[in-house]
């Protein structure tokens, strides 16, 4: 949890409701100049001398603006000792913005801005350990059939070569992944609209996808027909060659992937259902998440693909998203006619 600096008795904040910090100081210049005035005119009627008077009531004013200088500046203490801690890599510090003037806005806003740093330290984290489990992975298993080759313990087979072949292509695929995320977060990738058919279109990714070899079936519904949409054909293309390959290692053995197309005002709404568990509510927003794969560790994805869809669909100004649905699961892209 946030730590929050916990309030010292010194750091009174009575001014905090005020909204503006020129009206803070006027009130407290005003405050300390009558609290000087009332003081000394009590002191002359009551046959003080002023060498006694006047020193006492400058102390007590300056007591008294100490006192109310020091909850209207603690904000600041807090953000220096926070971006301090900050700079050793600490992001849980937070600034107790208790005031409505300009003061308390900055807190406010250092507040935000910890937060977000503390969610980037953490992506970036996050991101380094992630990348590091799936390139070790493949390298370990390439490693292997690589040493058992040297040392003579099996033969450059076709069984043996394949398995180092898949192995390589897994590691080719992870680096492109993370290339191809990488140009489109940069703004980097350029889209070429055109309109593109989708009965066609869609019938040519089930095609591809059905070259995996999966015990799956695989079927098409587009209306109308001769429905279009103007989008960049590629990028479309890897959005759902995405989807399908998602949908295809969560379907049970002999299940079916449907691939759709629908027209609704002003938007052309493709959808990918599998017959598969779905997806945790908790984790619908999640899957879009780099390396995010809703707890299935070892489904054989990289956690990259729905990234890149997200990404890609911002792209063409659409949506992406996990309908709710009773079986299985269905993911929606909404593209702008």
């Amino acid at each position: 949890m946030p730590r929050v600096r916990e309030l010292r008795p010194m750091d009174l904040r009575p001014l905090d409701p005020l909204q503006s910090i020129k009206t803070k100081l006027g009130v407290l210049v005003g405050v300390t100049s009558a609290m000087s005035a009332i003081f000394v005119w009590l002191g002359l009627n009551n046959d003080l001398a002023t060498r006694y008077t006047l020193p006492l009531a400058v102390a007590l004013s300056l007591l008294f603006t100490q006192i109310l200088a020091r909850g209207m500046t603690s904000p600041l203490r807090e953000m220096t000792a926070a971006a301090q801690a900050m700079a050793r890599g600490d992001y849980s510090r937070r600034v107790r913005a208790s005031s409505r003037d300009e003061v308390g806005q900055l807190a406010s806003a250092f507040n935000v801005m910890a937060e977000d740093l503390g969610g980037v330290d953490r992506q970036r984290r996050e991101l380094v350990a992630n990348v590091s489990h799936e390139l070790r992975t493949p390298v370990s298993a390439l490693r292997a059939v690589l040493e058992n080759l040297v040392d003579g313990v099996t033969a450059p087979d076709d069984a043996t070569l394949r398995a180092a072949l898949a192995q390589t292509e897994r590691l080719g695929d992870l680096v492109t992944q993370l290339l191809d995320l990488s140009r489109v977060e940069a703004g980097a990738v350029p889209l070429h609209l055109a309109p593109v058919g989708l009965d066609e279109f869609l019938n040519t990714c089930v095609d591809e996808a059905g070259l995996a070899g999966a015990d799956v079936r695989y079927e098409v519904d587009v209306r109308p027909a001769g429905l279009q949409v103007m989008a960049d054909r590629d990028r479309l293309h890897q959005v759902v060659a995405n989807l399908l390959d998602n949908a295809t290692r969560h379907s049970p053995a002999g299940g079916t992937v449907t691939a759709s197309a629908r027209q609704a005002a002003g938007e052309v709404h493709l959808d990918v259902v599998d017959e598969g568990p779905g997806i945790d509510p908790r984790d619908r927003e999640r899957v879009f998440d780099r390396f995010h794969r809703g707890g299935t560790a070892q489904d054989g994805g990289t956690g990259l693909g729905l990234a890149i869809a997200r990404w890609v669909v911002d792209l063409h100004g659409g949506t992406i998203r996990v309908l709710e649905t009773r079986t299985g699961c269905d993911i929606r892209v909404a593209l702008p006619r």
